[in-house]
C-alpha cells in the first residue's frame, strides 16, 4: 500500500527589530521574537513583522513605545502602544494583532 503525504509549503516571519536612540538587550529582543512568532498560530500568511522600539519623554513613566506592523498575504495589520516597559507593550500590542489576524483570516475564509 502507498501512501502519499502532502507537505503544507510554511512561510518562515521574518522578524526585524528596530530601537530607536538606544540598545535593546538581548533579553528584550528574545521576549519579541517569542511573543510575535505566536501570531503566526492565528494567521499562517504572516510574511514578516516590523517591530519598533523607542523611549517617549524619558523623563515621565508611561515612556515605552512599541509599534509592530505585519505584511500578510494581501495586506497588513498594525498596532502601537505606549506603556511601562517595552514587555508591556509587546504583550498588549500582540493582543491586538491577535484579533486583527482572526478578523483578517475570517474575511479570507468568505472570499
Amino acid at each position: 500500500m502507498l501512501i502519499l503525504e502532502r507537505k503544507k509549503t510554511e512561510v518562515i516571519m521574518e522578524i526585524r527589530i528596530q530601537a530607536i536612540h538606544f540598545d535593546a538587550t538581548e533579553s528584550l529582543q528574545a521576549f519579541i521574537q517569542k511573543k510575535i512568532s505566536k501570531l503566526d498560530q492565528y494567521f499562517d500568511g504572516i510574511i514578516k513583522a516590523e517591530v519598533t522600539l523607542k523611549v517617549v519623554k524619558p523623563e515621565t513613566s508611561m515612556n515605552k513605545e512599541a509599534s509592530v506592523r505585519l505584511l500578510v498575504r494581501n495586506g497588513e495589520c498594525f498596532s502601537e502602544k505606549i506603556c511601562d516597559t517595552f514587555e508591556e507593550a509587546i504583550d498588549v500590542c500582540a493582543s491586538a494583532l491577535e484579533k486583527q489576524l482572526m478578523k483578517f483570516k475570517e474575511k479570507a475564509r468568505s472570499k
